[in-house]
């Protein structure tokens, strides 16, 4: 069941730091090629110096997609550099994109700045969850996480995906118990868990699980990797 993987053609990932925010963004950059489809990758996080997705540029260009990438310059500024190709994700309707945005309120700026835009376009926000950080390892922490990125950005949360794990050593339990608080969080907001981000190796002994489960490669490398 991939349907949700292009079922609006901008996505905006959001979440904590440790979420695995900017893992599931490139992942579903890849899934995008998969599926045949034009698309851009748009780094658009001015608040955490690592982890940028900005890393995996030649293997998105080597799938035919585009990377667009803020400057780094002046991230401290209310309304931090952003770079101007960014536009052309709302200009082209035959472009399929992703922005990873980052997530905290000086991050959600960067949403705000584009929210008309991104309303335009039906552009969908989805918030990634990780029951393994202690931001969000509980459902009211979640929540409150949620409500606070609405608030600064000036949109709606569409969807919940549970990325619940501990890097290379996450397990089925991690997964499950991730789904779980997910379900918490989707019943006290009224968001709807849209997938469980699960690594490629694991994806088999999950598989019943209620939403549909997303297979991710680990594409990111620790700073000193």
């Amino acid at each position: 069941m991939d349907n949700w993987i292009d079922a609006a053609r901008l996505t905006v990932i959001v979440g904590h730091f440790g979420s695995g925010k900017t893992e599931f963004a490139v992942n579903m950059a890849m899934a995008l090629a998969d599926k045949g489809h034009p698309f851009a990758l748009a780094d658009l996080d001015v608040v955490d110096p690592y982890f940028r997705s900005r890393e995996c540029r030649d293997m998105i260009e080597e799938r035919g997609g585009r990377l667009i990438a803020s400057s780094q310059m002046h991230v401290d500024a209310d309304l931090p550099s952003m770079p101007p190709d960014v536009f052309a994700l709302f200009d082209n309707p035959e472009l399929y994109g992703i922005l990873d945005i980052g997530g905290d309120p000086s991050g959600a700026r960067v949403l705000a700045r584009y929210r008309h835009d991104l309303q335009r376009c039906g552009a969908r926000v989805l918030c990634v969850v990780n029951a393994n950080r202690p931001l969000s390892d509980t459902a009211e922490k979640a929540e409150r996480y949620v409500r606070a990125i609405e608030q600064s950005s000036g949109m709606k949360i569409d969807g919940l995906v549970n990325n619940t794990h501990c890097c290379q050593l996450t397990d089925v339990e991690d997964v499950v118990a991730g789904a779980k608080m997910a379900q918490e969080v989707s019943v006290l907001t009224g968001i709807p868990v849209v997938c469980h981000a699960v690594p490629l190796h694991l994806a088999d002994r999950v598989s019943d699980l209620v939403y549909p489960v997303f297979p991710i490669q680990l594409y990111m490398k620790k700073p000193w990797e």
